[in-house]
């Protein structure tokens, strides 16, 4: 199985995958903790995937998207984007809106109060 099987594969099995440096609950880079940090705040369940653990995964995910960079967020297969999309996302409250289109659950309270925090 090649890398952009093992991609595909992981992005339409899970309805939220983050392709970051590290873990959700050991993140390696800054922006991937913040990344992790807004989704864990608000008690989205996501699969993590450690790039750092699989150089074909690291560069696959960046062919994959076109996007060269990481961290890269997917929401039911669809590349939604990096750090500094989906920290606009959050506070634009955008993000809320991606999730409860998808069905997926988050805590809106903890959304509201990320935005409180930072407005």
């Amino acid at each position: 199985m090649t890398a952009q099987d093992k991609i595909k594969e992981t992005v339409t099995a899970n309805d939220v995958v983050l392709f970051m440096k590290g873990t959700k609950s050991m993140p390696q880079c800054g922006f991937s903790s913040r990344v992790a940090g807004v989704l864990n705040f608000m008690g989205v369940d996501f699969n993590d995937v450690n790039v750092l653990a699989d150089d074909d995964i690291r560069q696959g995910i960046k062919d994959y998207s076109d996007w060269p960079t990481i961290p890269q967020l997917y929401v039911k297969g669809e590349f939604v984007g990096g750090c500094d999309i989906i920290t606009e996302m959050t506070l634009s409250g955008e993000l809320d809106t991606l999730f409860a289109e998808n069905n997926v659950t988050f805590d809106k309270d903890a959304a509201e109060k990320i935005r409180e925090a930072n407005g």
